[in-house]
Parts: C-alpha cells; structure tokens; sequence
C-alpha cells in the first residue's frame, strides 16, 4: 500500500512539474507570456488550479479542446492562451508545404505543360500571386475572411485590418493550440494557390498585368466571400463551427473555397479570353515531362500540408486526412494510368500525373470526414470523371482550357464536394454523426436538413457555381475594357517570356 501510494504521489508530482514547465517554453523569443482571457461564466471568478486540474488541463491539450473547465466546474488555467508547442509547429510546417504546393509544385507542373516559348510566364504568374495576395490578405484580406465584428454571414469583420491584433495567442474561435498568426499565415498559403490555379486555363495567351489585375478583383469578389461563408466563424456555410449557418455543409480543406471556384473561373475566363492562336492546328504538346512529373511529386508532397493541415491540430483528424489523402490521390492516378492503357494502349507520364492531382483534388473536401474505403473510392471516381471532361467533354464543347484546370479542379471539387455527403462518416470526425440515415454535426445538434448532408454539400456548390460564373464574367469584361486581356497577336507568336518578361527559359 505505502509502494502504491508513494507511486501515486510520484505521478502527480512529476505531472504538475511537467504542466508548470509547459508555458514557459511557449512565448516566441522576445514576446511576452501571454495573459489568460477572463474566465467565460458568470459565477464567482474561479478556484486557482489544483495538481487535478492542471492535469486534466493538459489531457485537453493532447486532445485538442480548450482549457479551464469540465462540465460546470471551471479554474483558473495556466495554459490558457498559450499555443501548444505541437499542434504549432505541426501548422507552421504545414503552412510551408501549402507553399510549397505553389511555389515550386505548381510553377513547374505548369511550367512544363506550355510550351517551352511560354514557361517563365507562368511561373511570373504564380510568383505574382504570391507577392500581392499576401499583401491583401495582410492589409484586410484576412480579416474580411476570419474577422466577426461585421455579424456577416457573407464578409467576416475589420477588427484584423493589417494584421492588427494576430499575435502569437490562440484565436480559440478556430483552434485551442495554434498561435493566430500562425493561422493566419496557413490560410495565406490557400489564399495564394487558389487563384494560381486559374492561370492553367488561360495561360500562353493573357497579358501578365491583365492577370494580376483580374487576380485582385477576383480575391474581394469571389475568393474572400467564399472562404469566410465556409469557414469563417459566423459564415454562411460553415456546417460545423457556426451553429446559425443556413446551409449546413461541410468542406474540410477546399473543395468549394478553392477548387470549385478557381476551377470555374478558369473555365468563364478562358472562354471570354478565346482561343490560343493557332489550337486545334498546330501542335501545342507540354515541352518538358519531366518538369510535370517533378511538379506533380511537388504538389502530391505539399498536400499534406493542404489537408492534414485543415485540422488546425496534430490529432486524430489530421492522421485521417494524411491516409486519405495518400489512398485517393495513389488510386486516381492508378486508375487514370489504366484507363489510358485500355483505351489507348498507352499509359501516359501525364495521364498519371493528371490522375494524381484529380484524386488529390476530389479528396480534399472529404479527408477529414471519410474512411479508407472511402477514400479509394473517391480515388476511383476522380479518375473516371475527370477523366471523361478532359478527354471527351473539352473536344466536343471546344474551349481551349490548355492545362485542363476545369476538367481536373472544377470537376473534381464539385465532385468532391458531392462526394462529401455520401461518404462522410462519424466514425472518423467526431463532428459528425448518423441518425436515421440523415447526417447531423455534433456542433449543432440538429439535422442538416430534411435531404441529409448531401441536399446541404448540393446547395453549397450551386452557391459557389453562381458566385464564381457571376463575378468572373464581370471582372473579366472590366479588366478587358480598361487595360485588355490579350497581348498582340506577334507579341504571342513570339511567345510570352521574351514579350513580357524580358528572358528566356532555355539559352542553348
């Protein structure tokens, strides 16, 4: 008995040594501790926290929930407030692999894909992106996206203007561990890739100040209103954190928000751009493969950061969309690889590469809500589907979409998307659940409609098809009126790099 209770003793004791030491390693060099917030009931303010508390303070920690308090009982925490070492370098990692997506992944899966005249004008376009979104989203963009001054179901608020007030405590409104400006630089690297990806569409034949512009108005118009309806806390479509939200649907990493309203960006645009000259006649083959396949290992290994991310937390969640993900995105391009051998009797470097990115596309909305099953597949129908608009529905519509951004990104999120609210499971994210055959989400405790989660992730994407078709055919005919869209017919004869930029991509 005495062995046992000296044992006892010994646990507690290391355990209230182990969450004393917990925030003193947290602030970030040179940054004062941060203050705990005011206690959130109305009763007297409460106890000091005993060894019991601290200790169930930190068992919260491991499974990302808040602190100070279980049930009605409440204590003063000492880790209230201050960002959780793991769950924050979990994110800041993340954040770099979202960037890294773009910056190489993208810039040379495109770049590989025009043709040779062409390659450093996509990749200025996709540094472009980089460089004035993350001014807007420092200036008002981040804010206007996660703010909630405003009430909006539509525009978040003002309180974040420049950044104002994102220090390293936790914005508990999104996630219990992680700093806000570490958020905030997250969900940067979403803002920035989004509209990137509408420069496969159009590319080999868009002016580069035409695109910049169009990309800025597009942000305000169609990016932020969309990224705060479906995740901002009181957005219009955020069916798991916002308990007033009128359409309760679902998107753990973007479908929606970044593929769906990219994707049918790209294809309004590049129809309102026109054709490249001479398509449909003269060969216009992607001039390096293996830039592609370099590209696409890029975009495959960044993703994780993309989905595994979404979770805002290293846990159990995120564990879910990093298998997911790596089950649909291997499957798509299996499967896509087999379609072309079948049919073609070939399977092509690029056929795999596009089914990669389709089933890493279609998975995005889903990971964090499905199984393994599920994930496969997704992996399968994001081969098939997509697969049938680039090959098939492009040649007999007629659109020159050059690098298939609508075939692969617009139809894969909106089948993903789709796809959400057949496969979602509670078995997987405690956010979910079945009753009666119709999903509900814990969080607020109803139905999400009388058609289950899939009338509710149908009514998402109708929202996103309108805001996206709309807004694009408006900023598209002002950026045309005021500076043009297209360069001169022997400025794209010559190709794009040495017309606009001044350089080549190869001097042999």
């Amino acid at each position: 008995m005495t062995s046992h209770y000296l044992k006892k003793t010994g646990l507690l004791t290391a355990a209230a040594i182990a969450i004393a030491a917990f925030p003193l390693a947290v602030p970030a060099y040179g940054q004062d501790a941060v203050t705990p917030p005011p206690p959130t009931t109305a009763s007297a303010t409460p106890a000091e926290a005993g060894v019991e508390q601290r200790v169930a303070d930190l068992e919260q920690y491991f499974q990302n929930m808040g602190v100070g308090g279980a049930g009605d009982t409440t204590w003063t925490s000492k880790i209230a407030g201050v960002p959780g070492p793991g769950h924050n370098g979990w994110l800041m990692t993340c954040a770099a692999l979202v960037l890294f997506m773009t910056l190489p992944g993208l810039a040379l899966f495109y770049g590989g894909l025009v043709r040779k005249k062409n390659v450093l004008s996509v990749l200025a376009q996709c540094l472009g992106c980089a460089g004035m979104i993350t001014l807007i989203w420092w200036s008002v963009g981040y804010s206007l996206v996660f703010g909630k001054n405003f009430g909006s179901a539509f525009l978040g608020g003002s309180e974040y203007f420049f950044l104002k007030g994102v220090t390293s405590a936790p914005n508990t409104d999104y996630c219990f561990w992680v700093s806000q400006n570490v958020f905030a630089m997250y969900q940067l690297m979403f803002a920035i890739i989004t509209p990137a990806l509408i420069i496969g569409a159009i590319a080999e034949r868009m002016k580069y100040t035409s695109i910049m512009l169009f990309i800025a108005i597009w942000m305000f118009v169609v990016y932020i209103p969309m990224a705060h309806m479906v995740w901002g806390i009181t957005g219009l479509m955020n069916g798991v954190w916002n308990a007033d939200a009128k359409v309760t649907a679902m998107d753990f990493a973007g479908g929606t928000v970044v593929h769906m309203t990219s994707g049918w960006s790209a294809l309004i645009l590049c129809i309102i751009l026109g054709k490249r000259m001479g398509f449909g006649k003269e060969k216009m083959s992607p001039h390096n493969m293996v830039l592609c396949m370099v590209g696409t290992g890029m975009l495959w290994v960044g993703w994780y950061g993309f989905n595994a991310g979404s979770a805002l937390a290293a846990d159990g969640v995120s564990a879910n969309a990093f298998m997911t993900t790596t089950l649909a995105a291997a499957t798509a391009g299996f499967v896509w690889g087999l379609i072309e051998k079948i049919i073609k009797g070939q399977a092509s470097i690029l056929g795999i590469c596009s089914g990669v990115v389709a089933g890493l596309v279609v998975i995005t909305p889903a990971c964090g809500f499905v199984n393994a099953t599920g994930a496969v597949i997704i992996g399968v129908m994001a081969a098939i589907v997509p697969y049938i608009f680039v090959m098939y529905v492009k040649k007999a519509v007629g659109y020159d979409d050059a690098l298939d951004t609508f075939g692969v990104h617009a139809v894969g999120g909106t089948l993903g998307a789709l796809l959400t609210g057949v496969l979602a499971t509670g078995e997987v994210n405690g956010n979910i659940t079945t009753v009666n055959a119709v999903a509900v989400t814990n969080g607020l405790a109803k139905r999400v409609a009388e058609g289950g989660l899939f009338g509710q992730q149908l009514i998402a994407v109708g929202i996103t098809l309108v805001i996206a078709v709309i807004g694009t055919v408006v900023i598209s005919y002002i950026v045309k009126a005021v500076i043009g869209l297209r360069p001169s017919a022997e400025v794209e004869t010559v190709g794009l790099d040495l017309s606009e930029h001044g350089e080549e991509g190869y001097e042999l």
